[in-house]
């Protein structure tokens, strides 16, 4: 089976600053924990961004220096969240990528997020899909439920294929509303993919997050971590940064005889169009 692609996912909408301190949430902070995790073995960054009162924004200035600073400071791929916080308007979502990243998440479909809504109709979607397509953006599929597969499939047969020709989804289990974080429904989304999926991540939300990242790595998939999805470490001790849970994550890989692989290896991996600056 192929090594492992690891994605850190450190910051996400939901947690407050004031209740996990040690959640990266300015820019030196995001950067700071993003070169931590490149070196812990990570590949991938996926990124949510805070205003000064460490408050979820997509103000679009505060998106593209995050994205340069990254782009500067590490080898990370960069991906920048579409989704924002659950009460984004939509219109502010499809500007994200006026940031240019490297990739960006696209969620296939409306969920029941805890006690709110995260909204992703169709149009949406697709009117995104395209976005990327024309600007060279390589788009994660996150799928939060078994119907988001089967709008995966509407989008290809739709759409054809994103940019560089790879399909990388990530199912996102655990979350209040969505698919449970048991191995039966990872399984289940597994078997159900598209043929032209060409690589496939898991993210386990809370008490899920070991079950899943052993279940993956046992089929051949690939891993997200980070303060976005898990702030527990074991029963009873915090996280206490985003390396330790991608430092786990590359144990586990090695464990697998699966080892984490590069950052040229996920470019690779993913056909992540290069947008570094060469001297």
């Amino acid at each position: 089976m192929p090594g492992t692609l690891i994605t850190v996912a450190p910051t996400g909408a939901e947690t407050a600053k004031d209740d996990v301190p040690k959640l990266p949430t300015t820019l030196d902070e995001l950067v700071a924990e993003a070169k931590a995790c490149e070196a812990a073995g990570a590949s991938l960054v996926h990124v949510h961004i805070r205003d000064d009162e460490h408050r979820p924004t997509l103000d679009p200035q505060r998106l593209h220096d995050t994205v340069q600073a990254l782009r500067e400071q590490t080898d990370l791929i960069v991906q920048l969240s579409t989704g924002g916080s659950v009460h984004d308007p939509l219109e502010s979502r499809l500007k994200v990528l006026d940031a240019e990243p490297d990739s960006c998440s696209l969620t296939c479909g409306t969920t029941n997020f805890g006690d709110d809504v995260f909204l992703n109709p169709y149009p949406f979607m697709g009117q995104l899909y395209q976005q990327a397509q024309e600007r060279e953006v390589v788009p994660e599929f996150e799928l939060f439920d078994l119907g988001h597969v089967a709008a995966l499939r509407r989008l290809l047969d739709t759409y054809g294929l994103p940019y560089g020709g790879k399909v990388h989804v990530d199912f996102v289990t655990g979350v209040p509303g969505g698919m449970p974080g048991t191995v039966e429904a990872l399984v289940a989304g597994v078997q159900a993919l598209p043929a032209e999926v060409t690589s496939w991540s898991a993210t386990g939300i809370g008490r899920a997050h070991l079950p899943i990242a052993a279940a993956a790595l046992g089929m051949g998939g690939h891993l997200r971590v980070g303060m976005e999805d898990n702030l527990m470490y074991a029963k009873g001790r915090p996280v206490r940064d985003n390396a330790e849970l991608v430092a786990r994550a590359a144990a586990l890989a090695d464990l697998m005889q699966r080892p984490a692989i590069t950052t040229a290896e996920a470019r690779s991996l993913l056909a992540v169009r290069d947008r570094r600056a060469r001297s």
